[in-house]
């Protein structure tokens, strides 16, 4: 007898995967619903990728209003008002968020409010009602980390970031990858006075070193003060609510407005009771899958951050998306390539990479590779007064030269990349982009001209 189930597909988490993957099913004609408990979207649409970008663009303004006497306009600043961009940023927010309850009613599919936790392999207990499905997509995500030190009650991660209402006069921000560094360009260029705790000698400690080295001089010389193999061990708050920070090199700061911690994150799946279904988690506590996306269970699925592989929001969207195709619409082999990802840090400069990183090249195939690498101001920093730097390396492999590695730092790389990543993917080599004749003058034309 043949089991009869509530709906063919149930996904827990309306972020970026969540969403993704139920849309692609709902249009294969299958019952599907999703469980959320806070705002649809998910950690990109709310506090992430979305409302990071619009705060981005508002930097990068303020450059420009930097930049605009050198160009021969008579421009006064006549003062930034934060709260006025964050109004904006979160219309823009709400938005998207009536836009998915609208798609997801229009496509027939179900939106189940509240915490979703296994009954058994295939019951989701949501709001205190059971629902059952034949397939489970798990796609909850990760949330911020906290330090285990006294007074970390009194700090913010990312999340509260976009919670202030107003810009706040000093900071320091604990961490090294791509939060830190976006955040504390962002609050630098809007007149925050920044103060960036690294717990070893660089940021960005997975990218290559010309990019490593590149940002952590221009973070530099911007203003913001790089405090090297240095950790936060307590936060004090005074009175008047402003902070006292301790650390490890006994230097600590006094009358910090806020400490923000951007020192990674953990998947998001307390309340998943995720033994009830069997399903196994990996060494780093993540959940395991495979690259078709499956976990230990033949009918639970789970993708984008929680799985701990390469937690960007485009990866969570194809990854979903492929897990439909394959399941519902007979695409039998269908999955995510995981070898070809571009990634772009919106850093101030921004950065744009793909594939292996000089080191790793190295290390993988020896004296097999050759490098070519380029540094140069860009012609509109050239007579803006502010020289920021744009650096460009690309990693070959072989007598053919095989791209395998291409990393750039510098203003426009973040719209640069998709194009140069497309070919990448498609095994383009060192004489494909010497035979492409350049666009003039731009910055891109130096990857096609590199010698």
């Amino acid at each position: 007898m043949t089991q009869e189930f509530d709906y063919d597909l149930i996904a827990l988490g309306a972020g970026s995967g969540g969403l993704s993957v139920i849309e692609r099913a709902a249009s294969y004609g299958k019952r599907c619903a999703v469980v959320e408990r806070g705002l649809i979207g998910g950690t990109c649409v709310n506090v992430g990728c979305v409302p990071k970008k619009i705060m981005w663009f508002g930097a990068n303004i303020a450059h420009l209003l930097d930049d605009a006497e050198s160009y021969g306009f008579d421009i006064k600043n006549n003062g930034f008002d934060w709260s006025r961009l964050v109004q904006k940023r979160q219309a823009y927010i709400e938005g998207i968020n009536k836009y998915y309850h609208g798609y997801m009613k229009e496509l027939g599919i179900d939106e189940l409010v509240g915490d979703g936790s296994f009954v058994d392999a295939h019951t989701i207990e949501v709001a205190g009602k059971q629902y059952s499905a034949r397939h489970i997509v798990i796609a909850t995500g990760t949330r911020p980390s906290f330090p285990n030190i006294p007074g970390a009650e009194f700090a913010i991660t990312s999340d509260g970031f976009f919670e202030l209402d107003h810009l706040p006069k000093r900071v320091a921000i604990a961490g090294s990858g791509y939060i830190a560094v976006e955040l504390a360009g962002v609050l630098n260029a809007l007149g925050s006075e920044v103060v960036l705790y690294l717990r070893k000698q660089h940021v960005l400690g997975d990218f290559d070193d010309l990019i490593k080295t590149t940002l952590f001089e221009q973070l530099q010389n911007s203003g913001i003060e790089m405090r090297t193999q240095s950790e936060i061990t307590a936060i004090n708050q005074q009175e008047s609510g402003l902070l006292d920070i301790e650390d490890n090199q006994d230097k600590g700061m006094t009358d910090v407005d806020q400490v923000l911690y951007a020192v990674g994150r953990r998947p998001d799946l307390e309340s998943l009771n995720l033994d009830k279904a069997g399903v196994k988690l990996n060494k780093r506590g993540f959940i395991e899958t495979d690259l078709y996306q499956y976990t230990n269970q033949p009918h639970i699925f789970a993708l984008g951050d929680i799985t701990g592989r390469a937690p960007l929001t485009p990866v969570a969207i194809a990854a979903g998306r492929r897990l439909a195709d394959r399941i519902y619409d007979n695409q039998q082999d269908r999955h995510l390539d995981y070898e070809w990802i571009p990634t772009v840090v919106f850093s101030h400069p921004p950065i744009g990479t793909i594939g292996l990183t000089e080191a790793a090249a190295t290390e993988e195939y020896g004296d097999r590779i050759k490098v070519y690498q380029t540094q140069f101001t860009a012609m509109y920093n050239s007579i803006s007064g502010h020289e920021v730097p744009t650096a460009m390396k690309l990693v070959c492999l072989d007598d053919e030269e095989k791209v395998i590695g291409c990393h750039m730092i510098g203003p426009a790389v973040d719209e640069m990349l998709q194009g140069f990543a497309v070919a990448i993917r498609m095994g383009a080599c060192k004489r494909d982009f010497d035979d492409t004749v350049a666009i003039h003058p731009t910055s891109s034309e130096e990857l096609v001209t590199m010698r």
